[in-house]
């Protein structure tokens, strides 16, 4: 293995690889579905909005399989792998949106946030993005030891998003109208666990977290293994096979939380951990012996940062324009982001 991990799975013929890396990311899947639904029911008894719920609870606890990647992709030396596995989960999550608005009964998925706090969301994660995206034109610089004077901006930019988004929170600056139906995301919650006592929803929640981050160590050791036996390249495979398994976490629990219609939570989940993401530049450069990290983001890296901004951008114009008509079942937005992703894969694999 170029970067030193998964060598049990190496023994394995890539089909047993195959059906491990499913079995584990079946596992993310029942843990991230059944967080959504226990952070919605702690939502609903602490009375604490659904938005900053999601880009802060939620999203911290489905971000712990890149955190699993990233750091141990780094720490190994293998800081494309970790750069393109965040990058390309960028693109990914913005794409998870668009598979949840399938599940939107009534409306779209963008036109039903009455809070403005996932606006500036989006349009932050743009800024992050943008900003990465110009250390990668122009190169970072060593400020402590190996770490780049960028990594360290990255963490202190990351705080004050977060500072932003409580004050945001508290402040109602933005009053949208000509919502679908008002009443819809609050009176008629389908929660099956609104029932549990507050400390079990939390013991549960943790617990949950727990599974995903052991799974997610797992799947990052076979997705390395299968990048070496399929000959695909570690480029491909972390904007690709790694990214999507790290990323089922927000798939599983964005569609739960549109089945309890928590649309807020859902997309605010999904930002957020953008956001997260983004940050994890700090922990890899730290982990990373060999400079600067970000002077190895490759082309595909760079491309998914673009990427991703455009994509973030079209669910940020959903926001404010609202579109209420469907097509083939999705929101004209996220039918965009869909096809999108889909060039942008095809063009990655061009690159890789």
């Amino acid at each position: 293995m170029e970067s030193g991990t998964g060598i049990l799975f190496e023994n394995f013929p890539i089909v047993l690889n195959l059906l491990i890396f499913s079995g584990l990311a079946g596992f993310i899947w029942i843990a991230g579905t059944r967080l959504s639904y226990y952070v919605d029911a702690i939502a609903e008894q602490t009375k604490i909005a659904r938005a900053f719920l999601g880009l802060i609870l939620l999203a911290t606890a489905t971000e712990l399989p890149e955190l699993v990647t990233t750091v141990t992709a780094a720490s190994s030396g293998n800081g494309a792998l970790a750069l393109n596995n965040m990058f390309g989960g960028v693109m990914l999550q913005l794409t998870v949106l668009a598979v949840a608005d399938f599940f939107v009964v009534r409306g779209t998925l963008t036109s039903y946030p009455r809070s403005q706090t996932v606006v500036i969301a989006g349009v932050l994660s743009i800024l992050t993005l943008s900003f990465l995206l110009a250390v990668y034109l122009i190169g970072d610089i060593k400020l402590i030891a190996h770490v780049g004077i960028a990594s360290f901006l990255v963490g202190f930019l990351y705080v004050y998003v977060m500072y932003l988004l409580r004050i945001s929170e508290k402040q109602d600056i933005w009053s949208p109208v000509d919502l679908p139906d008002e009443k819809v995301e609050n009176e008629t919650r389908e929660n099956q666990f609104d029932h549990l006592t507050l400390n079990k929803l939390m013991v549960f929640s943790s617990l949950a977290a727990l599974v995903i981050l052991i799974c997610g160590v797992g799947v990052v050791q076979v997705a390395e293994t299968l990048a070496n036996q399929s000959g695909l390249g570690h480029s491909f495979i972390g904007v690709t096979l790694l990214a999507v398994t790290t990323s089922l976490p927000e798939l599983s629990t964005s569609i739960a939380a549109v089945r309890v219609k928590a649309y807020t939570m859902a997309i605010s989940n999904v930002f957020g951990s953008n956001l997260i993401m983004v940050f994890l530049v700090l922990p890899a450069d730290l982990f990373f012996m060999e400079g600067p990290v970000l002077d190895h983001v490759d082309l595909s890296a760079a491309f998914a940062l673009a990427a991703g901004i455009l994509l973030t951008s079209v669910y940020c114009i959903g926001l404010l324009v609202r579109p209420k008509m469907k097509v083939i079942g999705m929101g004209i937005d996220s039918l965009l982001v869909a096809i999108l992703y889909i060039i942008s894969l095809a063009i990655l694999y061009h690159l890789r």
